[in-house]
């Protein structure tokens, strides 16, 4: 498949520090890609390098096989959609959305057939005539989109877009753009903080820390497969435990806790010694209220603190070997003769659960 961006060892720095630090991404056409990690790792810094808005110190950006390095912002086949979307409050919805067109001199007659349609595609057919304000927050949401997809880009970057708009719309908006990206088979790069933004609407997810990608990958890889500690505590819930390697056996690691406990989990990587220290990561989904005995799985004796409902699960969280853990349980019943201070066994498939060795050993 074609590659809409490539970039090699991109490096951006600000003094002594390097925001970005020899990153390389291969975005095919036509994909959803998605930058995700947490405030100040780099991800706004190279987004500002794919768009012109800044230069890297190092390394190529390609944008469809052409070099971007020098080419200003308004000659690169990129458009950019804002937290704060910037429509302009005293021009009506068509008007946004075609002065894209009206800069590059777009005749009238055309520029007013592409509006309407962008608008028929986004889902706003007839409010060329609006002004943004009398839209609500989805609305003009699309209105920014329209704006920026009427021009046809290659590529279209979009900064935290849903930061701003409240938990209901912005759940409503993840499933729309994913919608609309499919729709008009435009690449987006879209850079979050917000792993549910990331995991629901991306193709691929690159792991962004400290000017660094710790992992590309879809975003079920990256919540089953994680390659790295950072990645494994940073996408989605995980529960940690830490203790020293007692036992390597086909790729599966044993745990002594600082309780005398013996937990297990599959290895991240080859190459963990007995000996080592190691952290386990095991989801909360994939934690069981079964005794060990009868599965044949990891198990550790924990005492229940709190219950709490969540909708279609339970939250149950429990000490265990020191620590807090938490189960995420559906509701089958099962979670009715749990009750705080009760003691229960939290069991886990070792298969389910991942095992990397601690930082410095």
């Amino acid at each position: 498949m074609d590659s809409d961006l490539f970039c090699t060892d991109l490096i951006r720095r600000f003094g002594s520090h390097a925001a970005v630090d020899r990153v390389s991404l291969d975005v095919p056409a036509g994909t959803f890609f998605s930058i995700l990690g947490p405030s100040g790792c780099g991800k706004t810094t190279l987004l500002r390098l794919l768009a012109g808005f800044d230069r890297p110190d190092e390394g190529d950006i390609h944008i469809r096989g052409q070099r971007m390095n020098e080419v200003p912002p308004n000659r690169r086949p990129v458009n950019m959609v804002f937290q704060h979307l910037a429509l302009f409050p005293t021009m009506s919805v068509g008007d946004n959305i075609g002065y894209g067109l009206r800069r590059k001199k777009v005749p009238a007659a055309e520029r007013s057939k592409r509006v309407a349609r962008v608008l028929e595609q986004v889902g706003l057919p007839g409010l060329e005539s609006r002004n943004p304000q009398q839209l609500s927050g989805g609305q003009r949401q699309r209105v920014a989109l329209a704006r920026c997809l009427v021009l046809e880009p290659t590529l279209l970057l979009l900064d935290e877009p849903l930061g701003a708009l409240d938990l209901k719309l912005r759940e409503q908006m993840k499933i729309e753009l994913k919608h609309l990206q499919k729709a008009f088979g435009t690449t987006f790069v879209y850079i979050t903080h917000d792993q549910s933004e990331a995991m629901v609407m991306s193709d691929q997810v690159a792991v962004m820390r400290n000017g660094q990608f710790d992992q590309v990958a879809p975003p079920e890889t990256l919540y089953r497969a994680p390659e790295t500690p950072f990645v494994a505590d940073f996408v989605g819930d995980n529960n940690r435990l830490s203790g020293e390697v007692v036992g390597l056996q086909e790729g599966i690691a044993e745990l002594l806790l600082a309780s005398g406990e013996r937990v297990s989990g599959k290895l991240a990587f080859p190459g963990l010694k007995v000996g080592q220290r190691a952290n386990l990561f095991i989801r909360p989904e994939s934690l069981m209220l079964t005794p060990a005995a009868a599965t044949g799985y990891a198990s550790l004796r924990a005492s229940v603190t709190t219950t709490l409902f969540d909708g279609a699960n339970s939250r149950v969280e429990a000490e265990a070997s020191g620590q807090t853990l938490f189960a995420r349980l559906p509701q089958d019943g099962s979670v009715g003769r749990v009750a705080p201070e009760s003691a229960i066994d939290l069991s886990w498939n070792p298969q389910l659960a991942t095992v990397f060795a601690e930082a410095g050993t």
